[in-house]
């Protein structure tokens, strides 16, 4: 039914039918994450996708039994319009990125597991091994000053702060972040970011008009390898919304692509993810965890690196 539910029924065509045991999942396009944990509650929903961070810390007390965390290899980031003023300039782009306290966002902010991210892609992704920009190991007052310095040079001050306009869609986890993240920016620069909030499809519409100064995004791994995530910012490619255009960065890339093992492929990558932090067309802000909420009678629950979990696992156990 449209905008109820979606149900799936068992194919008996599957090449794996013999050991297919569930023959009918629904499910429910919940837009809340607190809706859809209270109809977990009620005995309404077997599985919840999402677990509100908010409530996170109570449902590991009281059903932390049902509770299932997994690393995710994805990334949460703020990207910039790197086109037009104010972040046209990239000593604006690393001011802010330097000046954001990923540590407070990952374990008090959200709590759930979550890494605080200097990276685009994964610091352990496709056999790779990635390593932060050096400032990443600074101490967090260093990097303020710094942050405060490149602000300085690009013409900010108390006088003339720096303003500008932060979109996320309609969430109550992104908005929490959102308000963090402006209150760590005013807290250590005076920068003012003016909240704004949007519903999924104006959002998408927002950035591939570039109609947007920074905008809260984030990529999910198709596969496992550091392309996925790093070809976003190719110049022209059609995820690039951020309009970063930097031919270094588009020839790592190619190099990469080219390299015929793994270590090779690695050192290319490694380049990419310099320029990145370099450049900052985006701020990585952490590396995800998948939350669920699982009821005790779903046997076969299994979520991998990718997020993915497949029903044809799945059984109920008699209760």
């Amino acid at each position: 039914m449209v905008n109820e539910r979606i149900v799936a029924e068992r194919n008996p065509r599957y090449w794996d039918n013999a050991h297919t045991v569930i023959n009918k999942v629904t499910y429910l396009p919940i837009s809340s994450e607190t809706a859809d944990v209270n109809r977990y509650k009620a005995g309404e929903i077997d599985i919840v996708y999402t677990v509100p961070i908010n409530q996170f810390a109570q449902l590991k007390k009281t059903m932390g039994d049902q509770l299932d965390v997994s690393p995710q290899l994805a990334t949460y980031y703020y990207e910039f319009n790197t086109t037009r003023p104010p972040f046209n300039d990239p000593r604006v782009r690393r001011a802010l990125n330097m000046a954001l306290d990923k540590d407070i966002i990952a374990e008090k902010v959200l709590g759930q597991g979550q890494r605080p991210a200097w990276l685009i892609s994964q610091p352990d992704i496709g056999g790779v091994k990635l390593h932060n920009p050096e400032y990443a190991s600074w101490p967090r007052e260093k990097r303020i000053a710094e942050a405060k310095k490149l602000l300085s040079e690009a013409g900010y001050n108390e006088t003339h702060p720096l303003v500008f306009n932060l979109l996320y869609n309609t969430s109550e986890s992104h908005q929490r972040i959102a308000i963090a993240a402006s209150s760590m920016w005013k807290k250590n620069l005076g920068v003012e970011a003016k909240l704004q909030n949007q519903e999924w499809k104006t959002m998408l519409d927002a950035m591939h008009t570039h109609n947007f100064d920074a905008v809260r995004y984030a990529w999910i791994a198709d596969y496992d390898d550091a392309a996925t995530f790093l070809n976003n910012f190719r110049t022209g490619d059609s995820e690039n919304t951020s309009q970063y255009s930097n031919p270094a960065y588009d020839e790592a890339l190619r190099n990469a692509a080219k390299a015929s093992d793994t270590t090779a492929r690695g050192k290319f990558y490694q380049q990419a993810e310099d320029l990145l932090g370099q450049d900052v067309p985006a701020i990585p802000v952490y590396h995800y965890v998948r939350t669920h909420l699982v009821k005790p009678w779903v046997g076969g629950f299994m979520s991998d690196k990718l997020g993915y979990y497949y029903t044809k696992d799945m059984y109920i156990k008699k209760h």
